[in-house]
């Protein structure tokens, strides 16, 4: 039997096209809520969210950042320049103004473990947004202290990610998954998960 958070992570896909369709900022709250439950180094909770729906504030985070990504793909090169172009990505970033909301994740500098514990916060708030039926990307811009000085926000705190919520335009397909082999060992590093059911 499959449980809710393993069939929630399954469905959840990155999403760059979104439609025109609002919906009740109460579903972003509720995410929001879920990713506070996150643990944290020495639960200092270092996690900060910003709710952006103004066209104005979304349309020059939007120029800012692909002033940023259009120098990040003259200099791109190797294998992830061909992961790029083979799924015609570009330095154009419409999603940032195309959904309705987009999410801005900062963690505070000086904390402990700040990186870590807001990525774990980050987690939770994607499969929250999945549980509501809203789709979503982490999308962190090459330029990250020009949004967040369009954003307010002080040198106390980095940008690490932002998050596009609305409903897909299209469907896709999700990008493939390694098998449970291929990342997992029991006791050291290479020792296969079939040796675990020998010592039992």
């Amino acid at each position: 039997m499959e449980g809710v958070v393993l069939k929630l992570a399954r469905q959840r896909k990155s999403i760059r096209h979104y439609m025109d369709r609002n919906f009740s900022i109460s579903k972003i709250l509720y995410a929001i809520k879920a990713a506070m439950q996150a643990p944290s180094g020495a639960n200092q909770q270092p996690w900060y969210f910003i709710i952006i729906d103004d066209p104005e504030i979304k349309a020059n985070i939007r120029t800012a950042c692909e002033k940023g990504e259009k120098k990040f793909y003259e200099n791109v090169r190797g294998e992830l320049r061909d992961w790029l172009m083979e799924r015609k990505m570009s330095w154009r970033k419409p999603f940032l103004t195309e959904a309705p909301y987009i999410i801005a994740v900062f963690s505070e500098l000086g904390k402990p473990y700040t990186v870590q514990s807001t990525w774990l916060a980050i987690g939770y708030l994607l499969l929250a947004l999945e549980e509501v039926g809203l789709a979503s990307l982490t999308y962190t811009p090459p330029n990250p202290k020009e949004v967040a000085k369009i954003l307010g926000a002080s040198s106390k705190f980095i940008l690490q990610t932002l998050i596009p919520v609305g409903f897909p335009r299209t469907d896709k397909l999700k990008e493939p998954r390694k098998k449970l082999h291929e990342t997992t060992f029991y006791n050291q590093w290479g020792t296969p998960l079939s040796s675990m059911e020998k010592s039992e």
